[in-house]
């Protein structure tokens, strides 16, 4: 072989393999008008979610904190994997897993009554949003037969993005919890 043949034929190797990594990510390039959906809300371009992102942040922790009172594993895993996707869902599937082998939750034994932003910051990083959150949950915990209502602040890092045709937390950093709102107790409702 001389070397004329080697060169065109490395030369020949590069162009395939740039062909190649042009070719697979554009698999993963979303459009500005492809539509995501979200739990609960019309499906949202990556703008339109930007915008919009006081909606579908609650949207999003709503169903995090239904997977939080589930009990089952696999229940706990299939709700958070509707919203979550690698290292949030892993991190919150551990938190609420290892919640319960510390003697957390054993019965579904808290509603959430509403969930309001607080202090939140959005920005865009091409099809990802970075959202810098603070948000209240008002809600109830109950403990044999009586019921504790809770007002519970989180502030948190997210990166919200389009996974699958959905959006989902795909990153999940907390901050800080404040429970110096936490409310008062009283009798549960009978039940049948």
């Amino acid at each position: 072989m001389n070397r004329n043949s080697i060169l065109a034929g490395l030369v020949l190797l590069v162009g395939i393999g740039i062909a190649a990594l042009v070719l697979l990510s554009g698999k993963n390039v979303v459009s500005e008008t492809d539509a995501f959906a979200a739990p609960g809300l019309e499906p949202m371009t990556i703008e339109e979610a930007r915008a919009d992102f006081w909606k579908l942040t609650p949207a999003l922790l709503l169903v995090v904190y239904d997977a939080f009172g589930q009990t089952e594993e696999d229940a706990i895993y299939d709700t958070l994997s509707s919203v979550t996707h690698g290292d949030a869902l892993e991190y919150l599937y551990l938190e609420r897993v290892g919640a319960m082998a510390g003697g957390g939750l054993e019965e579904a034994d808290q509603t959430i009554h509403e969930i309001k932003l607080l202090n939140t910051r959005v920005t865009r990083d091409g099809g990802a949003l970075a959202i810098a959150a603070s948000w209240q949950v008002i809600g109830t915990v109950g403990h044999a037969e009586h019921l504790h209502v809770r007002g519970n602040t989180y502030s948190a890092d997210l990166t919200v993005l389009p996974v699958e045709g959905a959006w989902r937390i795909a990153d999940f950093a907390l901050l800080e919890v404040n429970r110096d709102t936490a409310g008062e107790t009283f009798l549960a409702p009978p039940t049948n």
